[in-house]
């Protein structure tokens, strides 16, 4: 008797992962809580409610980075709450707090089933990660190109180590956190200005980042369009 391709049970822990993602994601849509951090909201909850608008914020941030919403909005609106300094905290907090749930979500129930069916996939992963988890993800962070939910679920049904993976991840995450909390934030500055040196940050981490992809992947291949 012939082994099957796929077995029972990672079949099972494959169509759990793909149910609830799209179970989590219809609910939020429904429920409108993929609107609720917005800039009325911050107005309402967060501004002025100490301790508890600010655990508000980091919780429903970490969430809303967690399912795939950009990491960037979320940042803005902590520069519009919280300020440049604080915001760069609380964002930075929310970001990380999002890569780790996300991270050890596809780690514990899509990992066998990802790695059975994809095995090449994930390999390239592992091999740009493997020598260097730390600076490698924090490379990868660098990078102007990419989704951050699907390199937490990639990372995540990879065999990286998750402590060195989560440090550059934080890491590489200020370059761009920078940006849009300064973007957001209320600081004493002439608007014009604070968009041009958000732009111009932004255009530096970029180009720093595709820089640093070519001179430290060491023949490793994440990206073709990089690599062109």
């Amino acid at each position: 008797m012939t082994e099957p391709a796929v077995k029972p049970r990672l079949l099972l822990k494959g169509l759990v992962l793909i149910a609830t993602l799209a179970a989590f994601g219809a609910a939020l849509k429904l429920s409108g809580l993929g609107d609720l951090l917005s800039e009325h909201f911050i107005d309402e909850q967060v501004k002025g409610h100490g301790l508890t608008g600010e655990g508000l914020f980091l919780g429903l941030g970490a969430v809303l980075i967690a399912v795939g919403v950009p990491r960037q909005a979320i940042c803005f609106l902590a520069g519009y709450a919280f300020g440049f300094m604080e915001g760069l905290v609380w964002s930075s907090l929310a970001s990380l707090i999002g890569c780790i749930g996300c991270f050890f979500y596809a780690r514990l129930l899509g990992r066998d089933l990802v790695m059975h069916k994809f095995a090449a996939r994930v390999k390239r992963v592992d091999d740009f990660l493997r020598d260097n988890p730390l600076s490698m993800a924090m490379l990868i962070r660098f990078l102007p190109i990419g989704s951050n939910l699907l390199t937490n679920l990639v990372a995540g049904v990879s065999s990286v180590p998750p402590l060195p993976f989560f440090i550059g991840s934080l890491i590489g995450y200020v370059p761009q956190t920078l940006v849009f909390v300064l973007l957001g934030s209320g600081v004493q500055v002439d608007p014009v200005w604070r968009i041009s040196a958000s732009v111009v940050l932004f255009l530096v981490s970029g180009v720093m980042g595709v820089v640093l992809y070519r001179r430290m992947r060491h023949g490793h291949s994440l990206d073709s369009a990089l690599d062109s």
